[in-house]
């Protein structure tokens, strides 16, 4: 059995480490001897440390060379108070994990988050690691170069992870507030209301592009209008489009900024071909294209009165223009339908002359036969053909079709009634 006195480590008579043995750990009190003095360090360069890491991102990262400068010194100040709270946990490391959302990124205004991305906010991150790790061996005390090295690699774990949560958060925060804008311009535009403030709040949802289409249909089952409105958000965008979309009722409105990506000649179509097979069953109206947001009311209203009309033609086409439907809302009662109806097809027959009015009359009359048209009118079935053949080219609708021959006889009714309180 050993009885030999047992000797400290601490001793300093204690007898060497055998060469090629790891030396012992430093004790506790050595290690915070070295702490507090690598802090001590720390503290004199703190300053030059975030000056250094200011300048090294302009050397490196060529987005913040083109940034605004009032932006560059918020994020220069990102950087000395992200040194300044890496050197306060680091001298209290009892403390745990670092407050590194509020210590460092509060100092910044929430709407640097819109200026800078996550991404380039990881690579600001990398360079103040490289800078300050360059300085491990010149900024620890002797001896202390590991223990603030791992501190270093812990601290820059726990500012990515907080970056990443500054940034969701903000997401959040800026997804709910853009749903409700969203809701208001939509709320908006189907009530007329508030028509010189669209401009302005389109703006602030970064909207840009025209002309405008709006595209309505039903969302769906109870509780699917949010996944629906969500799932056309994301077609949209993916095809180049701004968008706002918003619930009324069951019904899904959606107003797309189309861009340049379509002809003129194509819309309103084109721009809800994409979109149709998102929404519920039953029919999807399109509204016409409008130059800009401001009078993107017209084509919502239209869009959703057209929605409402299309169960008076169960035959209609997916997604079907509102314009196609001008008979059925006019026969609902929507005015602005009539005054369409009567300004589109009745008033260019009217100023063409009483010839093809009475033609088209006696034609839609005479279950759309030249021949028996002919022998009323007592001309020949070729003057017939002519006349119909003009009345198609004046009002874009085809008397022998069978829905052109009901919305010229919807039309012609509409306008002899006007004339008639006219009178």
């Amino acid at each position: 059995m050993n009885t030999e006195p047992h000797q400290s480590k601490d001793d300093p008579a204690a007898p060497a480490a055998p060469e090629g043995r790891v030396a012992d750990t430093p004790s506790p009190t050595e290690q915070e001897r070295v702490r507090a003095e690598t802090v001590r360090r720390l503290e004199r360069s703190m300053g030059v440390l975030g000056t250094a890491a200011v300048s090294r991102m302009e050397q490196r990262l060529g987005w913040f060379r083109r940034m605004s400068a009032e932006d560059r010194s918020w994020i220069g100040l990102v950087a000395q108070s992200g040194v300044a709270a890496f050197v306060d946990w680091f001298r209290n490391p009892e403390r745990g994990r670092p407050a590194i959302t509020v210590e460092v990124f509060g100092t910044a205004p929430r709407e640097l988050t819109r200026s800078v991305s996550l991404q380039q906010t990881v690579d600001m991150i990398r360079v103040v690691i490289d800078v300050v790790e360059g300085q491990v061996e010149e900024l620890a005390a002797p001896g202390g170069a590991q223990q603030l090295r791992e501190a270093v690699l812990r601290y820059t774990r726990e500012v990515a992870f907080s970056s990443a949560k500054v940034y969701a958060r903000a997401a959040e925060a800026r997804g709910a507030w853009d749903a409700r804008l969203e809701a208001l311009i939509v709320d908006a535009l189907l009530h007329g209301d508030h028509e010189d403030g669209l401009q302005t709040w389109g703006s602030a949802l970064g909207w840009s592009h025209t002309p405008v289409v709006a595209v309505v249909g039903e969302a769906g089952g109870e509780g699917d209008g949010g996944k629906v409105l969500d799932d056309l958000r994301a077609a949209a965008r993916r095809l180049g489009h701004d968008v706002l979309a918003g619930m009324q009722g069951r019904r899904a409105v959606v107003v797309v900024g189309v861009g340049d990506r379509y002809p003129v000649r194509d819309l309103p179509g084109a721009a809800a071909e994409p979109l149709t097979g998102l929404f519920g069953s039953g029919p999807v109206v399109v509204g016409p294209a409008v130059p800009d947001l401001r009078a993107a009311g017209a084509s919502v209203r239209a869009a959703v009165n057209g929605l409402r009309a299309a169960v008076a033609w169960p035959d209609a086409p997916r997604p079907v223009p509102a314009d196609d439907l001008l008979p059925e809302r006019a026969l609902q009662g929507e005015v602005e339908a009539r005054r369409q109806l009567v300004e589109e097809v009745y008033v260019p027959l009217l100023g063409a002359g009483s010839p093809l009015l009475d033609t088209l009359s006696v034609y839609l009359e005479h279950a759309s036969s030249l021949e028996a048209t002919a022998r009323m009118l007592f001309v020949h079935p070729n003057t017939v053909r002519y006349r119909l053949s003009r009345i198609a080219e004046l009002t874009g609708r085809t008397p022998s079709d069978g829905r052109g021959s009901f919305v010229l006889r919807v039309a012609v009714a509409l306008g002899r009634l006007a004339g008639a309180e006219e009178g």
